[in-house]
């Protein structure tokens, strides 16, 4: 007759449930709960009136959504023309900022004189605090004693309203955001430079491969797993982009500039608006979860081709 094995303790058997708990505790208190909350506060509206604040929220269903893609609605005009400047905000970000980066690395990536001094001011920028290097360049877009204007009006051009007019203001708003990060992105692409064998380039001019070939054939697609990277998280910054807007005219006029995240931190403090910033919220990651998991996707594919 086989001896029957001795049973565990129940703390052996509890034991990885505890190690695990701490963790699985603030997960649910600050990523799960909240996220809860979000989604059925946007599903409701406040109650109106007087004495408002001590009556439930009314349940609207999708209501708050179909508000926010209405341009008759109060805050749908305002949503929609955001929405607008945050797409072209993000697309535009990542399509300067990451082949600035990438450019800046692959000059940075030879030994030159002063190199580590090159690459530090050229990293630089991503250091200082976001309201900080707004604030810098709220002085260099100042009309009268600005920088920019100042270069301009030495050309004989009578300078230009960069934070005030609205056709210029989200353009200045882009350059402030390209210059704060395509340093930060530089040194991941540097990182994926320098792990690049040396050999295969001494190989491919040995058989005659030009500069540019090389960087086609052999240097971006040794780099995609780092070209991802650094997309996602650049259309993720910029769809977290709200600091800077505090120093950059706020968004005006007329939320010409306005982006996504900082309508919601406008509107949050408003009592009849919190099923709309909830419902903003969702939108907010909805667009930037699809937007990396297509990317994913879109990497994966063409490397299993």
């Amino acid at each position: 007759m086989r001896a029957s094995l001795p049973r565990k303790p129940l703390v052996s058997l509890l034991q990885p449930y505890l190690l695990i708990a701490p963790t699985l505790i603030l997960v649910l208190m600050f990523n799960v709960v909240p996220a809860v909350k979000t989604v059925t506060d946007s599903l409701h509206k406040p109650a109106r009136g007087l004495n408002a604040a001590g009556k439930p929220s009314e349940y609207v269903g999708l209501q708050n959504f179909d508000d926010l893609f209405d341009e008759e609605h109060y805050m749908g005009a305002r949503f929609l023309r955001t929405f607008r400047n945050t797409i072209v905000f993000a697309l535009a970000t990542v399509a300067i900022g990451v082949p600035l980066g990438l450019l800046l690395a692959l000059l940075l990536n030879h030994s030159q004189p002063l190199l580590g001094l090159w690459r530090f001011a050229v990293f630089y920028p991503s250091l200082l605090p976001l309201i900080g290097a707004a604030s810098i360049w709220s002085f260099i877009f100042s009309d009268s004693i600005g920088l920019a204007n100042a270069v301009l009006k030495s050309l004989g051009h009578p300078g230009l309203n960069w934070l005030g007019d609205r056709n210029l203001v989200l353009l200045s708003v882009i350059i402030v955001n390209i210059w704060k990060q395509a340093g930060y992105f530089m040194i991941f692409f540097l990182a994926g430079l320098q792990n690049i064998p040396r050999d295969i380039y001494e190989s491919a001019s040995l058989d005659g491969a030009s500069d540019l070939q090389q960087f086609a054939a052999l240097t971006l697609p040794l780099l995609r797993r780092t070209l991802l990277f650094v997309i996602v998280i650049s259309f993720i910054f910029a769809f977290q982009t709200v600091e800077q807007l505090q120093a950059l005219g706020e968004g005006g006029p007329n939320d010409s500039a306005n982006l996504l995240l900082y309508l919601i931190f406008q509107n949050i403090s408003e009592r009849r608006n919190w099923g709309y910033v909830n419902a903003m919220t969702i939108v907010l990651i909805g667009v930037v979860l699809t937007f990396t998991i297509s990317n994913f996707l879109f990497f994966e594919r063409d490397e299993n081709n």
